[in-house]
């Protein structure tokens, strides 16, 4: 019988991964619950609770078990008396050097704030180098804290979201995983620019129920034409993040200009239909010229795959259009996360990081450069996202 706080993480793995190691998950649990004893959020709320959301954010992206336990025990090593040597005894090598990838440096005291942090990060790269599955934990670490940022000070809350706007939610992005990255933006520019964040939430309520209306007009629309043609196909709308939305009127537009509020997203069964979908689109509506983007034969760097375009609806309306299949899908969501989906144990072979260029020219930074503050403002520079 597993413990039942624990069911909705065996639950989520189970979903994907039925063959995954749940006695080892429920041991790794059960010791760091053991190892952080007595601990507390600033929250209030027991401590194994923030390990325990880490491994199920991962768990949402589809990570293997190693990663899931290596999530669960991330900070006994950093915030117990727990050492490297033990959990490798307990869980092997691999376990073992992932929490090490994500455990802070000690013995930093004669640094300051600032290049502690960038110590810390030059170590997280140099660990993300040798398995890229360290930052996705990372990642996670950063997405759970982030949720419960209001319940630290102010300063440390602008301090850590500025450091997430600058180098984790551009990481994500780099590394395709869109549902991280946008939580993590709106997180932070919550905390960062609150009256910007309140003035965006109350533009975008204000215009909900019109936006709904052509949306779910034009989706109807849609359904049929598809059925008509026998294309299997899911379509939902997407909002745009407050982020997202925050920059295009910083570059200049005004909200009403921002037409692509809400997306309509097409998911179906194989590429060919994408390209039939948008045939079919473009005849019931009149295509924009000039915003026709092909990421399926020309992917984005961080393997992301899709049709975009924007049209004419019969209302006058402008309607932004994506389409691609189930598997573009996963990958748009997930990025590299989907590279461990189907694989247990090992880490990803190198050709996978050998597509991150700027992960190289970060690495080949490292060598070079000895002060440490130096390397991130490098690392900044290269990760600001170019946003699909």
């Amino acid at each position: 019988m597993f413990p039942p706080e624990l069911v909705p993480l065996l639950e989520k793995i189970q979903s994907y991964n039925k063959q995954a190691d749940f006695l080892k998950i429920e041991q790794a649990y059960l010791f760091a619950a053991r190892a952080h004893a007595g601990q507390l959020r600033a929250s209030g709320e027991d401590y194994i609770i923030h390990p325990l959301g880490v491994a199920i954010i991962l768990a949402e992206i589809g990570l293997d078990t190693d990663t899931i336990i290596a999530a669960l025990l991330h900070d006994v090593v950093e915030d117990t008396g727990v050492t490297l040597d033990e959990l490798a005894e307990e869980f092997g090598p691999t376990i073992a050097s992932l929490v090490d990838g994500v455990t802070k440096l000690g013995r930093l005291e004669d640094l300051n704030k600032q290049e502690r942090q960038a110590e810390n990060l030059r170590k997280m790269f140099l660990a993300m180098a040798e398995d890229l599955r360290v930052i996705l934990i990372k990642l996670a670490d950063r997405l759970h804290n982030m949720r419960t940022l209001n319940y630290r000070p102010r300063d440390k809350q602008k301090e850590t979201a500025q450091e997430t706007r600058d180098i984790f939610a551009p990481l994500a992005g780099r590394l395709g995983i869109s549902r991280i990255q946008w939580e993590l933006e709106d997180v932070a520019f919550r905390f960062l620019e609150p009256e910007k964040y309140r003035e965006i939430a109350e533009l975008i309520d204000r215009k909900r129920d019109e936006r709904e209306a052509v949306i779910n007009h034009a989706m109807l629309d849609l359904k049929e034409r598809l059925k008509d043609v026998e294309i299997e196909a899911d379509i939902s709308g997407r909002p745009k993040h407050f982020y997202s939305i925050y920059r295009k009127m910083q570059a200049g537009r005004t909200f009403e200009e921002i037409y692509d509020l809400t997306a309509i997203r097409v998911i179906v069964n194989t590429v060919k239909e994408c390209y039939e979908v948008l045939g079919l689109i473009h005849s019931i509506w009149r295509p924009i010229p000039g915003r026709f983007k092909d990421y399926i034969a020309v992917p984005n760097a961080n393997m992301y795959q899709s049709l975009h375009t924007t049209v004419i609806s019969d209302r006058g309306e402008r309607l932004e259009i994506q389409i691609r299949t189930w598997e573009m899908h996963r990958v748009a969501e997930t990025g590299i996360a989907a590279h461990w989906r189907y694989k247990e144990g090992g880490k990803a072979d190198q050709k996978l990081a050998q597509r991150f260029s700027w992960l190289r020219s970060i690495l080949e930074w490292q060598q070079e450069l000895r002060d440490a503050q130096e390397f991130v403002d490098g690392v900044k520079i290269e990760l600001y996202p170019d946003e699909v």
